[in-house]
């Protein structure tokens, strides 16, 4: 079955703006009678919440966390894109469409992308205005530099902690509306469950962390600004807490889930230490402008990286692909990396990494040059590998670490569930197969200033809501399946933790759903989860009591939806029987050993329904005016 996205006619080139003067609006004294529910406070979250309140919406933020300012955006590192051209290098918002449409390998919309692009500027102009600490060149303009993927400098960056300057700007405001009266914010508070009336999105099932109480909240629309589900596999860069449960909840209410496949393994991470590891820590992609990725010439040579000459080391980044080098896309990357230590040319430990070497790049700016645009990520992994990467190579390895696909949304950024709005890494929308570096809090920015306070305020204006009140019989309903779902797994009482079938879950998935996929890995795989599903329900077990706090009881409803979602994922993989972006199935590469596309029978995206049998696939189809499909060409 064929969806509708509701793209702009006419011309990219202004479309959004077209397409927003056409969107009915509300008087103020209208929209104080709407209250509007916000699930998460990371950077599309806090922006859109923030936005519609000042709009003069009634607005209700949740979030697990006792702080918004402690939501996973804060991990982005490396830097924020935008086409202001700064550096008269030729840049433009038609060059940053392109360069994110090809990045993604022509799996994402047109006009979703060119929209980003158009408003990449503003949201620039936006956070200056808040007070966001930019870099800034000797004459006062904002500095950029450069990412995997682009031949410009567009990346706007505050040292190594872009992410975390740009949620404090919309962390800000956010208090500010909460100080205000319009935003009521609850901290502690996990969504369970997504409840529909009529056929639509009216409010959520939340649990109280700290006392284990669940609640029922309505509103007039929702939106899911949750992040993505790299934590699927166990061990990603994302937050331990960082999950998946509220979209798939929505998607178990009937929102379809798109491209769950597409999934990005990041090239440059500091190599798994321990066998009970909790997590991954990345290594902003911005230390591959002075960095050079490199590993002995010479499988099994264990000399430190000192001692090894210049004649004796393989490039091998910089000389497969002499154009970009090391600023290839990460896709691209994080493959030729499991390549090269596949064939034995890897580095401890256990010959799982490569060098990522800043002594040229020393030797040519200086120490204090260095110190001064990536201080806080070189003290980052010296606490945590104990080594001085001023003195010696970082050793790197690919590690799971963003979701390009998501519940599916039209233009409007509404799911097929007519009141669910879903923003960021939650959704599918702008990056294809595979995400450009920078471009995360572009999206979320975009999403939550500029576009949902447009759309959401269309789709209300069109609507004739009757109120909900919690002792709804609908809401009533979700809360009991929520208790009978704790209960349940309360009563288990098993001989297995969660962490230890959550850890099985991500090596399955990794190993055949992960840098690269083929069918029998991926049949084999689905049986495992199958398996894997079954013993949960049988052998986990969950200490503890519903009262109070209990987060292995929050690990174990994750890990509930983590198990599904991992089938969906294996599903989604097994049904694209071609080679894109971070999807790369080795049956089909050219002789290159590149990504092969088959347009001709996959140029859509994949939604597929919720069913309790096979999953129900429906297409959105993508079609190229503008940029033509090519194959991806970065050397």
């Amino acid at each position: 079955m064929i969806l509708d996205a509701r793209l702009p006619s006419g011309p990219l080139d202004g479309a959004w703006q077209r397409y927003r003067e056409t969107l009915p609006l509300i008087s103020p004294l209208r929209k104080r009678q709407f209250e509007i529910l916000v699930v998460g406070t990371g950077l599309a979250g806090a922006s859109a919440a923030a936005s519609l309140a000042e709009q003069g919406y009634r607005v209700k933020v949740f979030t697990y966390h006792d702080s918004p300012r402690r939501a996973h955006s804060v991990a982005a590192q490396g830097g924020i894109n935008a086409a202001k051209n700064y550096q008269n290098d030729g840049d433009s918002n038609f060059r940053l469409f392109a360069d994110m449409l090809k990045g993604g390998d022509f799996r994402s919309r047109e006009a979703n992308v060119y929209r980003l692009a158009e408003l990449s500027s503003a949201i620039i102009d936006q956070c200056v205005a808040q007070g966001v600490p930019f870099a800034r060149e000797y004459g006062g303009t904002l500095a950029n530099r450069t990412f995997g993927g682009v031949l410009v400098s567009r990346t706007f960056y505050a040292r190594g902690q872009t992410g975390q300057q740009l949620l404090y700007g919309a962390y800000g405001a956010l208090m500010r509306q909460v100080a205000a009266g319009t935003v009521e914010l609850h901290t502690h508070a996990d969504v369970l469950d997504l409840i529909t009336i009529d056929g639509q999105a009216r409010g959520l099932v939340i649990r109280n962390l700290q006392t284990g109480d669940l609640s029922v909240e309505t509103g007039a629309a929702v939106l899911l600004c949750t992040g993505g589900y790299s934590n699927v596999y166990f061990l990603s860069t994302n937050a331990v807490k960082s999950n998946a449960s509220a979209t798939w909840r929505a998607h178990r209410r009937g929102a379809f889930f798109a491209n769950p496949c597409f999934t990005q393994i990041h090239p440059t991470c500091i190599p798994s230490g321990a066998a009970h590891q909790s997590k991954l820590t990345l290594m902003s992609e911005s230390l591959r402008n002075d960095g050079r990725v490199w590993v002995p010439a010479q499988p099994g040579d264990r000399r430190s990286p000192d001692q090894i000459p210049e004649g004796d080391r393989d490039y091998f980044l910089e000389k497969r692909y002499p154009r970009y080098g090391n600023m290839v896309p990460r896709d691209i990357a994080s493959r030729q990396a499991k390549r090269i230590c596949d064939q034995g040319y890897g580095v401890e430990p256990a010959g799982r990494a490569v060098y990522l070497d800043f002594a040229e790049a020393i030797a040519r700016d200086g120490k204090a040059e260095i110190q001064r645009k990536y201080g806080n990520l070189f003290d980052m992994y010296a606490r945590i590998s104990g080594e001085d990467p001023y003195a010696t190579p970082m050793r790197i390895y690919p590690a799971p670490h963003y979701t390009m696909g998501g519940l599916w949304v039209d233009y409007n950024l509404m799911s097929n569930l007519p009141g669910l709005f879903v923003l960021g890494e939650a959704n599918f929308s702008d990056h294809g197969a595979n995400r450009l570096g920078a471009s995360a809090l572009m999206q979320g920015l975009a999403d939550g200033y500029f576009i949902a306070p447009a759309t959401v305020t269309g789709w209300l204006a069109s609507q004739s809501l009757p109120p909900v009140t919690a002792d709804h019989p609908a809401c009533q309903a979700a809360l009991a399946e929520a208790q009978a779902r704790i209960d349940q797994l309360l009563a288990i009482q098993g001989d297995r933790s969660v962490d230890s079938l959550h850890r099985e879950l991500g090596e399955i998935l990794l190993d055949a759903c992960g840098i690269s996929r083929n069918r029998d890995r991926l049949l084999k795989a689905r049986q495992q989860v199958q398996q894997l599903q079954q013993t949960f329900r049988d052998r986990v077990r969950v200490p503890g009591s519903t009262t109070g706090l209990n987060p292995e009881l929050e690990k174990a409803l994750r890990l509930a939806d983590f198990l599904e979602l991992g089938e969906l994922m294996i599903v989604d993989a097994l049904h694209r029987e071609e080679s894109c972006g971070a999807h790369f199935r080795e049956e089909y590469q050219t002789a290159g050993g590149e990504a092969q596309r088959r347009d001709d029978q996959f140029s859509y995206v994949a939604a597929w329904e919720y069913t309790d049998t096979e999953p129900k696939l429906y297409q959105d189809c993508l079609e190229f005016k503008t940029l033509l499909p090519s194959q991806r060409n970065y050397q």
